[in-house]
């Protein structure tokens, strides 16, 4: 699947102001909403790895949805496909019950996109009722109905919940069979996490394990799910996460309780073989290990679970 058929520079332009309100409508709440965003950056800041929180590279951007016919990837990646994305490797999650794919973006300077779906139908019949109770309000693929042209009217589904407040106790039961499962029932679309690239940062600050030793030094608890530094089996693709910290939410009939939030992840991309001879100020995306690791990524999920929000 690609992007729209007319691909002329007028076209691309509009698309990509799109694109680019898009993303910064999600990189506004979702600062809002983890507070160890601004926390991380502002010492980023202090500590001169970077100059401005903009001088971040972001690597990837992370959704979760759940798997039913009106809804899941088939749904949210119309947007991206749209705003010129294209869909790479495909990843299956068999103890998690997940599906996932990446998204190249249309320019390497915007993030890639990965977006998971739970296999809805894998779980037990309670749960895929509790679920579907909620997604049936749903009647039809919402994206379809979105101009994709107004980024306005994006920027405000990406972030408008799709059903009702759901109840603590379908939460809590929802979390006994996939912790995936209630985050996503709670949060629809809200992003998941973004992600620094470290190995754009100075010497000293640019290798997981550097950074990871930065981020303890200010106080950033780090998901261990698998060691904290996860690595890929060519050892290319290096990532690490903070744990996701918990944060009120309201639930149906006022009821307030404490849950996992959103989490902040790095990256450290090393060059591919055929480029470790250039230099590291003359390298780009290109020229370093692409896509992902869905050993990496399955424990990157356990972010927001209870594993590690409970350590």
């Amino acid at each position: 699947m690609s992007a729209l058929p007319s691909t002329s520079p007028a076209r691309r332009a509009a698309l990509d102001t799109v694109l680019d309100t898009v993303l910064a409508g999600l990189m506004r709440r979702y600062r809002e909403r983890v507070p160890d965003v601004s926390l991380i950056l502002s010492h980023m800041v202090d500590e001169g790895l970077i100059r401005h929180p903009d001088d971040i590279e972001n690597d990837h951007v992370a959704f979760r949805t759940l798997g039913v016919p009106q809804l899941g990837v088939a749904s949210l990646e119309r947007i991206f496909l749209h705003l010129g994305y294209t869909r790479q490797d495909a990843y299956r999650f068999e103890e998690k019950k997940l599906d996932a794919y990446w998204y190249r973006p249309p320019d390497p300077r915007d993030p890639r996109i990965f977006i998971s779906e739970l296999r809805v139908g894998d779980l037990i019949p309670e749960a895929q009722a509790i679920i579907t109770s909620y997604t049936d309000e749903v009647r039809s693929d919402p994206v379809l109905a979105l101009d994709l042209d107004d980024a306005r009217a994006v920027d405000a589904f990406l972030h408008s919940p799709l059903w009702r407040l759901p109840t603590w106790a379908d939460y809590t039961r929802l979390q006994a069979e996939s912790e995936y499962a209630a985050w996503a029932i709670y949060n629809r679309y809200y992003l998941n996490h973004f992600t620094v690239s470290v190995h754009n940062l100075p010497a000293g600050y640019d290798t997981a394990e550097r950074f990871n030793a930065f981020l303890k030094a200010h106080g950033l608890r780090l998901n261990a799910s698998g060691g904290e530094v996860k690595v890929s089996p060519d050892g290319l693709l290096r990532q690490s996460s903070t744990v996701a910290p918990m944060v009120e939410a309201l639930f149906a009939g006022g009821e307030r309780r404490r849950i996992a939030g959103s989490y902040v992840e790095f990256a450290e991309r090393r060059p591919l073989p055929q480029y470790a001879h250039v230099a590291p100020e003359d390298l780009r995306r290109e020229h370093r290990r692409d896509g992902f690791e869905a050993a990496n990524a399955d424990r990157i999920f356990e972010s927001t679970y209870s594993a590690q929000t409970g350590r």
